[in-house]
């Protein structure tokens, strides 16, 4: 996969494996309190399409962070002449999601598999988070924008990040799958996003529209 990518796009610096294993081991170094279970939050394709083997799963929210589409994508839901735009946790307001509790003796080996996936290039951080549930509160490990990155999209408006849904298109599949999948499975666990259900009620219209026939190819 990574050597597709680098194919793909040269331009973009891809972490080493060698860089994940320090970056997974700092993590784990980082965690709060005493050693205990290893938890990761989903906020996007990871509550669809989660790839990690988990012991548990359950909803759970987080404060201070909010999730957004504001991480371009040149590849899976994009192309070099059509970027699409990928979900990121970005501070401020709220997030609901799905955790994933590690099984001990497998941790090392199942964030080496979310580091590949979500650490490519450095458009993340790894943040150890509060989340909330009915059981209560834990720490938890969360992919976080790192707003320094080249592929950062700022605070676009709706507006634009619907144009870029609707028509962006990558190896992966198209843009708006990526978006209406994720909100469909919040539904399915009971979450609810207002604002990416909106995103995607916006989507939607620019879709139909776009399919509509003009009135000077109508007939009669």
């Amino acid at each position: 996969m990574h050597r597709w990518i680098a194919l793909a796009d040269p331009t973009m610096k891809l972490m080493t494996d060698e860089e994940r294993r320090v970056s997974i081991a700092e993590t784990l170094a980082a965690r709060p309190g005493p050693s205990g279970d290893v938890w990761v939050f989903a906020y996007g394709s990871l509550i669809w399409n989660p790839t990690i083997e988990s012991t548990e799963r359950r909803p759970a929210s987080l404060r201070g962070y909010h999730r957004r589409f504001c991480l371009w994508t040149h590849l899976g839901r994009g192309s070099q002449d059509c970027p699409g735009l990928m979900l990121a946790l970005e501070r401020g307001g709220s997030c609901s999601g799905v955790a994933y509790r590690l099984a001990p003796e497998h941790v090392e080996r199942e964030l080496m598999i979310l580091w590949r996936r979500e650490m490519l290039s450095g458009a993340y951080h790894a943040r150890w988070v509060r989340l909330n549930s009915a059981q209560g509160r834990f720490p938890a490990i969360a992919f976080v924008m790192n707003t320094d990155h080249d592929r950062y999209a700022g605070r676009l408006s709706q507006a634009e990040v619907a144009a870029v849904i609707a028509r962006a298109e990558g190896a992966l599949g198209p843009c708006w799958h990526y978006l209406f999948s994720t909100v469909e499975h919040l539904l399915e666990e009971g979450l609810r996003d207002r604002r990416l259900e909106g995103l995607a009620d916006e989507v939607m219209r620019l879709q139909q529209s776009s399919s509509a026939p003009s009135a000077a190819g109508a007939g009669g």
